[in-house]
């Protein structure tokens, strides 16, 4: 989950007394709504990884080959097509919970039981070269390991859909809206480090097939947040009000074409800059992502450091990085901060390459660490908040999917190609150059998006975003 934003004179940037400010938070902090984000932010970084990042570290151990491990990567591409099956979240109950939860809660808690449930048979199958005998069946073992990655990927992309839709539509103002915003994100940032560094230290005293299952019985905190959490005024408003019945021409039209309809009339001749922005801002790190893993593995450094460093330092460097983002995005404007936050995620990729040609040393290894977490925790909350602020009511989930979509769809088509670029650059060097090559690269490619989030911000009249409702 990431931010984008507008003018200094955003919603969140608002001036206000600082005294006042800190009372409007901290009254905001003793509602149970936030806790009840938190847990859902939780609940939406558990399995991303699990079928990305950590996926290669276990592909890599097992021997699988680096262009495979980049292949398998895009299942994550279902993050970036949500948008297609969105608008049916937004106009349909979900089957067996609808009813009974509200539309919002009903799509969390049955994409929350799936998910947990294709964990599960991925633990189960294993990432290996081989055969499996199904139903008197012979299948291909990793083929089907793939599957079930990509009904992971489907199951928590349709979460990340409605979690997304019930943030938005369920803060009061903007200043919630930007409480809610860092209280997801610190959720999501903790289950990204327990399934990119703790799993690493349960799975080497466990074993990766159990630790994959204890991930699963974590899809249970999502369980408890939906149950806990009320339906927004919003979403129950939007399913009583009668609307076009969705399959026919005009209901159709209402659900697939207005939100972008919406969009583009609210935003005019920069709607498509907007988008381009949103869509390079986290190219880099995109890039970057599946071969992480397999460079650790390469390098020797052993699942145990990898986990107690990224749980540590990792985990500070991490909530400094959020948390100087929210205060600079107050102090600032989300511009400013958007702007920084796109010189720092790239630039945190430099960090790795230098670790490729100094070697395995764990001191090198902590400072790469803390520079990686520190500048995603930052550009990661200056993106999200942005990207709320620019949907509409009526279209929230939709419009919400279609800019997150486009904040991933172009990294995770390129990032398939990642293995296949590390293997042809180590053509006349070492492994280990190779990767350092890939790193500085994959640096490099932020130029553009630094270059337009520039544009954005001596754009005339100011980018003014209206708060969300």
């Amino acid at each position: 989950m990431t931010s984008e934003a507008g003018a200094s004179d955003s919603p969140v940037a608002a001036a206000k007394p600082a005294r006042s400010g800190w009372r409007l938070v901290l009254s905001n902090l003793r509602q149970p709504k936030v806790l009840v984000m938190l847990l859902l932010g939780f609940s939406s970084g558990i399995p991303i990884y699990l079928v990305g990042n950590t996926l290669g570290f276990w592909m890599r151990e097992n021997g699988i080959e680096l262009s495979m491990i980049g292949v398998l990567s895009w299942v994550g591409l279902a993050y970036s097509l949500k948008f297609l099956w969105a608008p049916l979240v937004d106009k349909l109950d979900a089957p067996l919970f609808g009813r009974w939860l509200g539309r919002r809660r009903g799509w969390m808690l049955l994409s929350q039981i799936v998910a947990a449930i294709a964990l599960v048979g991925m633990a189960w199958v294993e990432p290996r070269q081989g055969q499996l005998l199904i139903g008197g069946v012979v299948l291909d073992q990793l083929l089907v390991f793939g599957a079930l990655a990509l009904v992971v990927a489907f199951a928590s992309s349709t979460q990340d859909i409605v979690i997304d839709a019930w943030r938005i539509e369920s803060a009061d103002s903007a200043e919630q809206q930007g409480l809610l915003t860092s209280t997801s994100t610190l959720g999501y940032r903790g289950a990204l480090l327990v399934t990119d560094s703790l799993i690493l230290i349960l799975a080497a005293h466990a074993g990766w097939s159990l630790s994959y299952d204890v991930m699963a019985l974590l899809m249970g905190v999502g369980v408890l947040a939906v149950l806990a959490a009320r339906e927004p005024a919003a979403s129950v408003l939007a399913a009583a009000t009668p609307h076009p019945a969705l399959f026919t021409a005009r209901g159709l039209f209402d659900a697939l074409v207005g939100p972008f309809i919406a969009f583009f009339r609210q935003h005019g001749r920069w709607a498509l800059l907007i988008l381009l922005t949103i869509s390079l801002f986290r190219l880099p790190d995109f890039l970057m992502g599946p071969m992480a893993n397999p460079f650790y593995a390469d390098l020797g450094v052993d699942k145990e450091t990898v986990g107690t460093v990224r749980g540590s330092f990792g985990l500070i460097a991490t909530v400094a990085g959020v948390a100087v983002a929210g205060l600079s995005a107050v102090r600032f404007g989300f511009i400013a901060t958007l702007i920084a936050g796109a010189v720092l995620g790239p630039g945190s990729n430099l960090a790795f390459a230098y670790l490729a040609l100094h070697g395995g040393d764990t001191g090198v290894f902590t400072a790469a660490m803390v520079i990686d977490n520190f500048c995603n925790g930052y550009a990661g909350v200056a993106l999200v908040g942005y990207m709320s602020s620019l949907t509409n009511a009526g279209y929230t989930a939709t419009q919400y999917a279609l800019l997150s979509s486009f904040y991933a769809l172009l990294g995770k088509m390129l990032k398939g190609l990642s293995g296949f670029a590390v293997e042809h650059l180590e053509t006349g060097r070492s492994l280990l150059e190779a990767y350092a090559l890939f790193f500085v690269a994959t640096a490099v490619i932020g130029i553009p998006a630094l270059v337009l989030c520039i544009v954005l911000a001596v754009r005339k009249p100011p980018l003014v975003m209206p708060p969300p409702t």
